[in-house]
């Protein structure tokens, strides 16, 4: 079963940023979509950011013009790019297919706090 990894979590302070990583080692990477979804206790995983293997992108309203996905087909991974972090963006990350076809990684946690 493929093993999602993702990385790059940390604390960041209100305005700050931080910069995630997920590898996906599988060989159909450079074929489907991939996304960030992020999660917080009590919640649903939710969706914030997909990138299509054509480079189109799509973001979740709270996040647009903050966030920003990108993909490095060679590598297998997808990057997420955060600026101008807000409190509620704390939340455990995950990377996946939109439809969740890969066994779920364990998550880089994001806590933005003065």
């Amino acid at each position: 079963q493929v093993q999602l990894v993702e990385s790059g979590g940390g604390s960041a302070q209100p305005g700050g940023s931080l910069r995630l990583s997920c590898h996906a080692p599988v060989s159909t990477f450079i074929f489907v979509t991939m996304a960030w979804f992020r999660q917080t206790p009590g919640k649903q995983r939710e969706l914030v950011a997909k990138i299509e293997t054509s480079g189109n992108t799509d973001y979740e309203d709270s996040v647009k013009g903050r966030f920003t996905i990108s993909r490095d087909n060679s590598a297998r991974t997808i990057h997420l790019q955060m600026d101008n972090l807000k409190p509620e963006d704390t939340a455990i990350y995950y990377c996946n297919t939109p439809g969740q076809l890969f066994n779920w990684g364990q998550g880089t946690q994001v806590t933005v706090s003065s």
